[in-house]
C-alpha cells in the first residue's frame, strides 16, 4: 500500500508539472537568450554568429546575446554549451572544424558532438580558397602542386588553426596529389593573411570572406576554392576540380545548435525562425558579404550533416595523424 501512495504521489506530481512544462515551451522565450561564439571576434565565423543573433533577437522579441568564449579551437564555448540547462536559453554556434575534425582528432574531445548537442539548423557554407602571396611564382592549382613537390623542404601553408577545416582540406590536397606541404598553425585566419602579406609565408588556405578584399585589390593571388561550384564573390576564380583534384569539395560550414534533450517544439520554434532569416532578402545579402552560402533546413537534415562529416573527414585525419608520429 505504501509503493502504491508513492506511485501515485508520483504520477499527480508528473500531471501537475506537466502543464507548467508545456505553458513554458509555449511561452518561449520570455527572457534573454544567450548565443555562445566559440572563437574570438572578428572573423566569419563570429560576424555570422552575430548577424544571426541580432536577426533572431527580431524575430522571437527576446534579446539573444552574443557571448565570444573563445579557446582550445572552440572546446571551451561548445563544452559550455554541451553542459547547460536543456531550456533554449544556451545556444551554440557550431563550426565545422570543432564538432567535425577536432573529435577525430583528439580523443579527449570533452563533448559528443552527436549526443551532446539537439542541432536547431544549418547557417551555410563558408567557401574556403587557397591564396598566394604576389612573390609566389605560381599562378594555378598545377604550379603549387609542381612547385611543393621540387621543394625538398616543401610549400608552407598557414591556416587558422591546427584541425580546423582549412587545415583538413590542406592535409586532403597532400593525399590526392602528393604535394610537399607543410602546415603552419595561426591563432587566426587574420594573422595568417597578414603574414602572407608580409611576405612571410607562401600560401594560406582561409575563407572566401577574410581574402576577398586582399585579391580584388591586387595584394595577394587567388589560387583556388575548394566549393563545388565557383564563388559568387570571386567568379574568376576556378575550384579545386576545375584545377584537375576530382571531388575535392570541403566548405566550412556554420550552424546552430542547444544542448541535448531541448524541447522538441523550443527546437522548431528556433528552426523556424532561423529558416525565416536564412530565407529573407537581407539574410541572403549579408551572408553573401561575409563568404556564406545560406541552407535553410530541418534540425535532422543539420544533424545527418554533422554525423556523416565525422565520417567523411575519419580516414583524412587518421593518415595525417599517421605521418606526423
Amino acid at each position: 500500500m505504501k509503493l502504491d501512495r508513492y506511485l501515485v504521489s508520483a504520477i499527480i506530481l508528473f500531471a501537475g508539472l506537466t502543464p507548467m512544462l508545456s505553458f513554458a515551451q509555449a511561452n518561449y522565450p520570455n527572457r534573454p537568450i544567450r548565443l555562445i561564439i566559440p572563437f574570438t571576434p572578428g572573423g566569419v565565423t563570429d560576424t555570422s554568429g552575430r548577424f544571426i543573433a541580432e536577426q533572431l533577437s527580431l524575430k522571437l522579441g527576446q534579446q539573444v546575446i552574443a557571448d565570444n568564449k573563445p579557446g582550445a579551437s572552440g572546446n571551451i564555448g561548445s563544452q559550455m554549451v554541451a553542459a547547460a540547462e536543456p531550456d533554449g536559453y544556451t545556444l551554440l554556434l557550431g563550426y565545422a572544424g570543432t564538432l567535425s575534425i577536432n573529435p577525430l582528432l583528439n580523443e579527449k574531445t570533452p563533448f559528443d558532438s552527436v549526443k551532446d548537442f539537439a542541432p536547431i539548423g544549418k547557417i551555410g557554407d563558408a567557401i574556403l580558397i587557397l591564396v598566394a602571396n604576389n612573390n609566389f611564382q605560381g599562378k594555378t592549382l598545377a604550379d603549387v602542386i609542381a612547385l611543393s613537390k621540387k621543394d625538398p623542404n616543401g610549400l608552407s601553408y598557414g591556416t587558422s588553426g591546427s584541425g580546423g577545416t582549412p587545415h583538413i582540406a590542406g592535409e586532403l590536397l597532400k593525399q590526392r596529389t602528393g604535394a610537399n606541404l607543410v602546415h603552419v598553425p595561426y591563432k587566426g585566419g587574420g594573422q595568417a593573411l597578414l603574414d602572407l602579406l608580409g611576405g612571410n609565408i607562401p600560401l594560406v588556405y582561409t575563407a572566401v570572406a577574410g581574402a576577398n578584399q586582399y585579391v580584388s585589390s591586387g595584394r595577394i593571388k587567388a589560387i583556388a576554392v575548394s566549393s563545388a561550384k565557383r564563388s559568387p564573390s570571386m567568379p574568376d576564380v576556378p575550384t579545386f576540380i576545375e584545377g584537375g583534384v576530382k571531388d575535392f569539395v570541403i566548405d566550412d560550414w556554420v550552424g546552430l545548435l542547444a544542448p541535448a534533450k531541448t524541447p522538441k517544439p523550443i527546437i522548431d520554434k528556433l528552426n523556424q525562425a532561423l529558416n525565416e532569416i536564412l530565407n529573407s532578402s537581407e539574410g541572403k545579402a549579408r551572408l553573401f558579404v561575409m563568404g556564406i552560402t545560406p541552407s535553410p533546413g530541418t534540425p535532422e537534415k543539420f544533424g545527418e550533416q554533422i554525423k556523416a562529416d565525422l565520417v567523411r573527414f575519419s580516414p583524412i585525419v587518421k593518415t595525417a595523424l599517421s605521418k606526423s608520429e
